[in-house]
Parts: structure tokens; C-alpha cells; sequence
């Protein structure tokens, strides 16, 4: 008897301790201009990798009341962080990832994107 007691606080404290989690990626070119570029020439040149990230929690499903979604809030930071107003370069390759934790009655949820910063030369 003493055992099974000992087995089954051992599963119920490691059924509680743990957590799961997922994860997505989706690289595309989602870009709402219909511009075409054709890269044929050496007038750029590949800058840095940018990022952009987002996430809310959710509490028993209460959570992430933003008005704007995760995809966009962690878009609108790339942007940001790209400082492209006033130049000649444009962003390549956008990968977008999702990431959901939870842990019993809370989830995490985490949207990343990153794209390359390519810059015209001439």
C-alpha cells in the first residue's frame, strides 16, 4: 500500500510540474503591394536579419485583449525595428513562427517574425 501511495504522489507531482509546448513556421512572401523586383543585377546588397515579436497569456482563457492581433503588433515592431522611411531598401524572406505554451489553465502565446533587409545600391 505504501507504494502504490509513493507512485502515485510521484505521477500526480510530475502530471502537475510539467508543461507542453507547440510550435509553427510558415516562410512565404506575404507582402500586400503586388511589387516584383527581380534581383538580377549586383545594384544591392543583403543588410541585417530584423525581428519582431508579440505574445499574450491567457489565464482559465481570459487573456490577450488587444485589439490589434499578435501577428500584426509583432509585424508593426519588425517595421520599426528596420528603420526603412527615407531609404532605398526593402524587406526579403519574412518568416513568421508561432509558439503556444500552457501549463495547465494558462496558455503563452508567441508570434516571431523576421525577415532580410536588402538595401539598393544604384
Amino acid at each position: 500500500m505504501k507504494n502504490y501511495l509513493k507512485i502515485t504522489l510521484l505521477g500526480a507531482s510530475l502530471a502537475v510540474m510539467s508543461s507542453c509546448a507547440t510550435h509553427n513556421a510558415l516562410t512565404a512572401n506575404f507582402k500586400s503591394q503586388n511589387t516584383q523586383v527581380i534581383l538580377s543585377q549586383d545594384n544591392f546588397k543583403i543588410g541585417e536579419r530584423i525581428e519582431g515579436k508579440a505574445n499574450a497569456t491567457y489565464v482559465f482563457g481570459i487573456g490577450g485583449l488587444s485589439k490589434k492581433s499578435l501577428l500584426e503588433t509583432a509585424r508593426t515592431n519588425m517595421y520599426q525595428n528596420a528603420n526603412l522611411q527615407g531609404s532605398s531598401k526593402a524587406l526579403v524572406n519574412e518568416t513568421f513562427s508561432t509558439k503556444t505554451s500552457f501549463f495547465l489553465l494558462f496558455w503563452k502565446h508567441q508570434v516571431n517574425v523576421s525577415a532580410d533587409v536588402v538595401e539598393f545600391t544604384k
